[in-house]
């Protein structure tokens, strides 16, 4: 089987083409420099960027895969959730794709696929599907936009835990590197200067940490932040301090996240612990994981980096075990569903 996947749901235009559980080709074209100037995603103009760059993008997966469009067995795109203009795009454009091609065509949720890409794996200069040693785990899904748990009970079979319940981890990043007066996305760059700092220096709130339900809150971390600048606005002229600053904030979101995941994953005895998304990316994040993992005696699978920010090799390997295992394609007459739940 060889597929086409599509990406669009949020600032990253990409393209991939998979085939028989090997990533034949990946481009991500990102808009973080075009937003940055604005601190955040501007939906209009993200999904213009996307008009403009997909056809480039989608012809150099196709190029660097050796693949031509007559050789295509199937199209996959995000539906969900997303931006609505910005999905519009890579939707529509898969479901055209699909209807000339008269092939079947697959929507994908998008947190879904963030939530198998850890047992996506490098195999030498390519990135390989490997399900062969799956076990049930639960699943730590962190970005942007959300932070949620999951229990993978099986292959496609999952329920939430636990979600965001106001600004997710990789919000509270941004909007306090803000505070700070550090450029979008703060994310990277709080990893980055806390690695000189001193995760001790400030006691910030851990919200919900010791609350038995799996859920998330980072607004009462967020607020903290806010009014402790208030308070000592000379620290911010300071480097060390700053960098202190970011070490603190750091080690708060991050205690939450791997707190609740270890917690979780013992409350059901599950022996798996998986993470994704963006803000896996985060080194403070991966290695806390690895160290609360070892001391619990769980196994961990980390997303490989390449996949923890949006693209589309993830939404096709995912598409392609569906079709695999049976799941009816989508209708090249559904729509985008923005607001999609993770069921």
């Amino acid at each position: 089987m060889t597929l086409l996947a599509l990406e669009t749901s949020c600032d990253e235009t990409s393209a991939a083409v998979v085939r028989d559980g090997v990533v034949l080709s990946t481009i991500v074209s990102s808009q973080i420099e075009m937003h940055a100037e604005y601190g955040g995603v501007v939906p209009e103009l993200a999904a213009r960027e996307h008009l403009r760059n997909f056809q480039p993008v989608v012809r150099a997966a196709l190029s660097e895969a050796g693949v031509g469009v007559e050789q295509l067995n199937a199209v996959a795109a995000t539906q969900g959730p997303g931006l609505p203009t910005a999905l519009l795009v890579g939707f529509k454009a898969g479901q055209g794709i699909a209807f000339a091609l008269n092939k079947p065509f697959i929507g994908i949720h998008h947190h879904e696929a963030h939530l198998y890409s850890p047992w996506i794996e490098r195999g030498g200069d390519a990135l390989v599907a490997n399900y062969s040693n799956f076990q049930p785990n639960v699943s730590l899904i962190v970005s942007g936009g959300h932070t949620m748990l999951v229990h993978v009970e099986a292959m496609l079979k999952h329920r939430v835990l636990g979600g965001t319940i106001d600004d997710a981890a990789g919000e509270c990043f941004d909007k306090t590197g803000k505070l700070m007066g550090l450029a979008y996305p703060a994310g990277p760059i709080i990893d980055r200067l806390a690695e000189q700092g001193n995760p001790a220096a400030h006691n910030f709130p851990r919200p919900l940490l010791n609350d038995s339900s799996d859920d998330f809150s980072f607004s009462g971390l967020k607020t903290s932040v806010r009014y402790f600048i208030r308070d000592h606005p000379a620290l911010l002229d300071d480097v060390k301090c700053v960098n202190d600053l970011c070490a603190s904030v750091q080690a708060a979101i991050v205690d939450v996240l791997v707190k609740k995941t270890i917690r979780a994953a013992k409350r059901l005895g599950v022996r798996c612990v998986t993470a994704s998304g963006g803000v896996t990316c985060n080194r403070a994040l991966r290695s806390a994981l690895d160290a609360a993992c070892q001391k619990s005696n769980l196994k961990l699978r980390l997303a490989e980096k390449s996949l923890c920010t949006d693209n589309a090799a993830m939404i096709g390997i995912l598409a392609e075990q569906k079709l695999r295992l049976g799941e009816a394609a989508t209708s090249v007459d559904a729509d985008i569903a923005p607001g999609m739940q993770l069921a």
